[in-house]
């Protein structure tokens, strides 16, 4: 069974998240501003895309199509992003397994990682106050 019920679900927690990350630590997303990449992360189990802009100040995430062309394009189910928000799942590991696969150039996917990172103590909060888990 799913993590998530729906895309919704999954929408507000994020939502959430990156807005606790902002707030904890606002230099979060700098690698992702300085790379100035804009990242698609196409989700299955259930359906929907997340869109990262790193090309302006604040990070702008998108839910859902965007007419916003990414220089790389992330594929994985949601139960795998959500093993890597709770830090169950390294990008690494993702990758090599074939749980996530990336069209573009996978080393600057990487800049992901800082964000990773600080999810890994908010995103369990921030289920538990959705109701998850």
């Amino acid at each position: 069974m799913p993590v998530y019920r729906d895309i919704d679900q999954f929408y507000a927690c994020v939502r959430q998240l990156f807005a606790a990350i902002e707030q904890k630590d606002p230099n979060a997303a700098a690698p992702l501003l300085k790379s100035r990449l804009i990242i698609r992360l196409q989700l299955t189990q259930p359906a929907g895309e997340l869109i990262i802009n790193g090309r302006q100040a604040p990070v702008e995430t998108h839910f859902g199509r965007n007419s916003l062309k990414p220089d790389i394009d992330i594929a994985l189910t949601m139960d795998s992003l959500h093993a890597i928000l709770l830090g169950q799942l390294t990008l690494t590991k993702a990758l090599g397994s074939g749980k996530l696969t990336v069209k573009g150039p996978v080393w600057k996917a990487t800049v992901l990682a800082d964000l990773f990172r600080q999810s890994q103590t908010l995103y369990p909060q921030i289920l538990q106050t959705q109701g998850i888990g």
